[in-house]
């Protein structure tokens, strides 16, 4: 396959992704969203780098505090001794949820917020939550903006409540491509995947919501059944009383789109932990025991008992909760804390309970790489720590080394392929200044000379990459490099 800067590498996950590119969208830079508006094709910039972001009158919504801050950041950014690339990815990026993504209604006097990825016109659980989670830090001087993430808990709580089992959904009851699938499908629903993360993240983003703003006005009676489903369905597919109701099937050509045994998965012993059929990358696992989004529910089982307890009132559900966040945490310790050869004790990625387990990583989060970032355990928690140098190495089979960048990759793309995401993540969860400069020079260097993050690039030319218009990377670049400025601003001096 040849490709140039102008293409992009279509991820073969089925999905049927919009290719934003046309003679007339190139000429004006902007291609149509749902709803009129309009967003700049990323495709069509030119290098060196241009200004990426829609005009003003062209953006989904504007924050002043946002704007604010991209201001502040370029004055620091945009400097003798600071590359203009810099600025101008933050320029772009940071902003990119809110300029291009995000539907703000009203429902029954509440708002309620739809946020597409960027270039799938659905709503995915995951993605929706880390898509705003960057913004949270002005959400309570702010008060148009926390309203809009507001919007976003109050749409995820109806989400859930449709299907606890789904990981993506349309804005209205439209229909799917995926109506075929062998699951229960219904209207409202894009993508019928199970990822336990799905509903990890509508918890976090509630949670953090929460103490940024001490704002309780998402959590109602809805919010307070959706968390009970949430705990529910993470208690069935722990696999205990049998398989439980969730399957799924998918006639494809590509066996990561479906899962195997009739469409439950491989076999587990039930152990204490939930079963995850997908992962994050929405590919099926090996192992339906997903360490990394078991880790993410023993953080999140705690916030929901902690909110519960404060807001509600609920002693008996957070004691429910926080039994099985115990549960959880103490097979992880049991079944998925290994022997490597070279590393000593790690993480595995994914284990069955019975012995099986699948040394490696993923490009997406929650990873394990991720773990503190998720709130799981400390950077310097040994385990961790000996789980870091194992996946930042030739032993995990997802990490690449090219002339570009170093970073690890998914079986989600392009084998050589870097993910952007896993290159933040590991800035993010990294206490080493000189690891943080590393990989903001490999971000920098990772745009394909478009002025935006993309779901992946290869490893020795960054023109070659999929997905254009991926907000999620977009907006978590703009929150390291935020990070960066509030603990270690001198690497900006030394780029």
């Amino acid at each position: 396959m040849t490709i140039d800067r102008a293409t992009t590498i279509d991820s073969p996950d089925g999905v049927l992704r919009r290719t934003l590119v046309g003679l007339a969208a190139a000429a004006v830079g902007a291609v149509a969203l749902p709803g009129g508006a309009a967003a700049t094709d990323h495709r069509a910039l030119s290098n060196p780098l241009a200004k990426g972001r829609p005009q003003p009158a062209l953006r989904r919504f504007r924050s002043a505090s946002v704007d604010a801050a991209v201001a502040r950041m370029h004055a620091l950014l945009d400097r003798p001794g600071n590359p203009q690339r810099l600025a101008t990815l933050f320029d772009n990026c940071y902003p990119n949820t809110l300029d291009t993504t995000v539907f703000l209604d009203t429902i029954d006097g509440r708002p309620d917020t739809f946020v597409i990825t960027g270039d799938i016109d659905a709503m995915w659980l995951r993605d929706s939550a880390a898509q705003v989670e960057p913004y949270l830090r002005f959400a309570a001087a702010d008060a148009p903006l926390r309203q809009l993430i507001a919007g976003v808990i109050n749409r995820q709580t109806r989400c859930v409540l449709i299907d606890p089992y789904a990981n993506a959904f349309n804005r209205r009851p439209t229909g799917s491509p995926w109506a075929n699938d062998r699951t229960e499908m219904k209207p409202e629903l894009h993508e019928r995947k199970f990822e336990v993360d799905s509903l990890c993240y509508t918890v976090r983003l509630a949670y953090r919501f929460w103490k940024a703003t001490g704002d309780v006005s998402c959590f109602d009676t809805d919010w307070r059944r959706a968390s009970k489903s949430i705990v529910d369905t993470f208690r069935v597919m722990q696999r205990k009383a049998g398989l439980g109701p969730y399957r799924f099937q998918r006639v494809t050509d590509r066996a990561q789109d479906t899962a195997p045994n009739a469409g439950y998965g491989a076999p587990t012993r039930p152990v204490g932990l939930i079963a995850s059929l997908f992962r994050p990358s929405d590919d099926a696992c090996i192992f339906p025991f997903l360490i990394p989004s078991n880790m993410m529910a023993v953080v999140g089982l705690r916030q929901l008992a902690e909110m519960h307890q404060a807001i509600a009132a609920d002693a008996a559900f957070a004691a429910s909760a926080r039994a099985l966040a115990d549960e959880v945490d103490a097979a992880i310790k049991e079944y998925a804390v290994v022997d490597h050869p070279r590393h000593g004790r790690v993480f595995a990625f994914e284990v069955d309970g019975y012995g099986g387990r699948v040394i490696m990583d993923d490009a997406n989060a929650p990873s394990l790489i991720a773990a503190p970032y998720l709130g799981y355990c400390t950077a310097d928690d040994p385990v961790y720590r000996n789980t870091r140098a194992m996946l930042l190495s030739a032993d995990n089979p997802w990490y690449y080394r090219g002339r570009a960048a170093d970073g690890i990759g998914s079986l989600h793309t392009e084998a050589g392929s870097i993910w952007p995401l896993a290159i933040i993540m590991r800035g993010l969860t990294s206490t080493d200044e000189v690891e943080i400069e590393t990989t903001l020079r490999h971000l920098i260097a990772s745009d394909g000379g478009t002025g935006f993050m993309h779901e992946s690039f290869d490893s020795d030319d960054p023109t070659r990459y999929s997905r254009a218009w991926f907000a999620w990377a977009n907006g978590l670049f703009g929150a390291l490099v935020l990070k960066i400025a509030d603990e270690h601003p001198t690497i900006f001096e030394r780029l």
